[in-house]
């Protein structure tokens, strides 16, 4: 699980050069869940970037989500995002 997350991480990081990307693996909270059967884990992420800047919170969901497109196919079942402008924090 650990280099499920480091891989997010660093798509991330690449992507976005966030001042904060903090990513907690939740799955083991929803041990039993339908959806943690397929093998995919449970994810929340708090990311400031200043792509995120004049941004709807929609689109900043999309750009996250677009970042980890691949991923969220098998490897993520689920992600809690907050992203934040740097003027937001």
């Amino acid at each position: 699980m650990t280099d499920r997350i480091e891989r997010i991480r660093s798509r991330l990081l690449e992507t976005f050069s966030p001042q904060v990307c903090q990513l907690e693996d939740e799955s083991a909270l929803h041990a039993g869940h339908a959806g943690a059967a397929s093998g995919g884990g449970h994810f929340r992420l708090t990311i400031v970037a200043a792509k995120f800047e004049n941004q709807s919170r929609v689109n900043r969901h999309r750009l996250v989500y677009d970042c980890l497109d691949d991923m969220m196919k098998k490897d993520i079942h689920a992600l809690a995002i907050t992203a934040l402008a740097p003027s937001e924090v």
